[in-house]
């Protein structure tokens, strides 16, 4: 199986590469997100760690039954050949109603088939009043190509 774009990456595939994963963790769909992992890919989140494609989807089954009206944010912050680091921004909120905007950044490391084999992730979470909401489109669906990324949001 292959997802392209492949490494070694340029400066247009990286950005590729990162507007894909953030359009497909929008679906909010485990099963679709998981396969642009190999296999046995290996994450650390915040202080969960999970490894192999069945408990990648457990793990996202069981955020998004906690992260509502979930919205996400990424942008490229560096690549190499077959590595690309990002920064993030999501907003969802609780059962309660509490918003929040989760702050992070994350590692990738890539295979020769353009699956993620590692995924480092340090994350913070921020309550906000949903007055302070930034994000704004169909939850169903990507982030509208005219909608602002995170530097022009000021994040």
């Amino acid at each position: 199986m292959s997802r392209p774009p492949l490494p070694p990456f340029t400066e247009a595939t990286a950005i590729q590469k990162v507007r894909a994963a953030e359009d497909a963790w929008n679906t909010r769909d485990p099963e679709r997100i998981s396969l642009a992992y190999s296999e046995d890919s290996w994450w650390r989140n915040r202080s969960t760690f999970v490894q192999g494609r069945p408990a990648i989807v457990d793990f996202l089954v069981g955020k998004w039954g906690r992260e509502f009206d979930y919205r996400l944010i990424k942008e490229l912050w560096a690549y190499t050949g077959d590595v690309i680091a990002v920064r993030f921004a999501y907003e969802y909120h609780d059962a309660t109603g509490q918003w929040f905007r989760a702050y992070g950044n994350e590692n990738w490391h890539f295979d020769k088939d353009g699956l993620m084999t590692h995924r480092h992730a340090s994350i913070n979470d921020v309550a906000i009043d949903e007055s302070e909401r930034k994000f704004f489109w169909d939850a169903s669906g990507p982030r509208p190509a005219d909608h602002p990324g995170l530097s022009e949001l000021g994040l």
